[in-house]
């Protein structure tokens, strides 16, 4: 059986942007599956104890902004580190990703996700706009028009309540966190780990 991989996230987190493209090669690598949870992590941060950024203290907010600078020239992903639309309203573009994993399948979620972020974090762009939105669908060559048509439909809020109960009830409480099992893997940084996780017979 291919090992899986539970991939628990936020659209809004320029940590689970750093390491996209990085997990989905490895992933490939070692022939597992991975499934896409963008979840809320304003009801996990409530339960869990986390603060949303604007509640943190001004050190942690300033350490934060030079972390992001470390990792941006480390990875050469050019994030602004400050974007116009951050953070953005996930609703509907998590709606989309969740609707997405149900009715399509899992890879073309996780493509989906990965491309809100990438505009999100380098383009400049809104992908909480409907419009915008649309453009980065079809930019991971799926259908707008019927995808956000569904997406409005109420059980994908449902649904993804349900999945930040179910990332809470499996400890989850930051993002990203990578999830084999009984196995949590918290922070793009903690990617080397899932990988040694992963190469396990």
């Amino acid at each position: 059986m291919a090992p899986h991989v539970d991939y628990f996230f936020s659209l809004n987190s320029p940590w689970t942007y750093f390491g996209a493209a990085r997990l989905e090669a490895m992933v490939a690598r070692h022939g597992a599956t991975l499934r896409p949870w963008p979840v809320d992590f304003g009801t996990i941060f409530a339960a869990s104890g986390g603060l949303p950024l604007p509640k943190r203290s001004p050190q942690r907010q300033a350490y934060r902004q030079m972390e992001m600078l470390r990792w941006r020239a480390y990875l050469g992903i050019p994030i602004h580190v400050r974007p116009r639309h951050a953070p953005m309203n996930e609703t509907l573009p998590a709606s989309c990703v969740i609707c997405v994993r149900e009715s399509v399948d899992a890879p073309s979620a996780v493509r989906l996700a990965h491309r809100v972020m990438r505009a999100l974090w380098e383009d400049e762009t809104d992908p909480a706009d409907e419009a915008t939105l649309a453009v980065l669908i079809a930019d991971v060559g799926l259908d707008p028009v019927p995808l956000l048509a569904a997406a409005r439909d109420e059980r994908w809020m449902e649904q993804r309540a349900a999945d930040s109960a179910t990332a809470l009830a499996r400890g989850v409480f930051g993002a990203p966190s990578y999830v084999m099992g009984e196995e949590i893997f918290w922070g793009q940084d903690r990617l080397e780990f899932l990988e040694r996780h992963l190469a396990q017979p």
